[in-house]
């Protein structure tokens, strides 16, 4: 039986691979990976169904709209609804794939769900933690350069005093979205490994101030 969730945890990577190709960065095999990788550790330190947890960060992002696509906000839902498919191929059971396909359909910040099980809640951080920190930061401008934004509102970079607005401005994204994300982790694992990233990025603005 382990071999062959092995196996088949391998050919569900290798067909996520080909299907998100075409994504833009911040949404596509690395970054799908990454959430994997999170997702792994959180599962261990959790007590969570590695093949639960690993399956769903696998398939959370294979339908992925640009942010500037009215369908944007119904991505999860969308993975969801093709992840149940793909699943049913690979040899996952009907209670399986319920669970793993209400994870992947609950873990979006756009959705303000907090997920009912504990396979939902560990995605969610995982997905999360990958927005955060370091790489949070390269995501960012990533997006924010394929949406063609500005960087930064030119009088008010630091969101004094306009309501963040994302759409037209990337650095607003960290007031909007990002700061707050470090309160929103379902788990104690990612609430240790979000405070972390979060210094980081307090640290980045706080550079940034001294430069612009």
């Amino acid at each position: 039986m382990l071999s062959f969730k092995i196996h088949s945890m391998k050919k569900l990577e290798e067909y996520v691979q080909r299907k998100v190709a075409k994504n833009d960065p911040a949404h596509g095999f690395d970054h799908i990976m990454r959430v994997y990788k999170n997702s792994k550790r959180l599962a261990e330190k959790e007590h969570a169904s590695a093949r639960l947890v690993l399956a769903a960060a696998l398939l959370h992002d294979i339908v992925s709209y640009p942010k500037s696509d009215p369908r944007s906000k119904r991505s999860s839902e969308h993975s969801a609804t093709k992840a149940s498919r793909v699943l049913a191929k690979h040899g996952y059971a009907k209670d399986e794939i319920k669970i793993i396909s209400d994870a992947i359909r609950d873990h979006s910040f756009s959705r303000g769900t907090v997920p009912a099980t504990l396979t939902g809640k560990i995605l969610q951080d995982a997905d999360r933690l990958d927005a955060i920190g370091s790489i949070g930061i390269a995501r960012t401008f990533s997006v924010g350069g394929s949406e063609r934004r500005q960087f930064y509102h030119s009088s008010d970079p630091f969101c004094k005093v306009h309501v963040p607005d994302d759409k037209k401005w990337t650095l607003d994204h960290f007031y909007k979205k990002l700061l707050l994300l470090e309160r929103k982790m379902n788990t104690h694992s990612a609430k240790l490994e979000a405070r972390r990233r979060a210094k980081i990025m307090k640290q980045f603005l706080d550079e940034l101030k001294t430069e612009i």
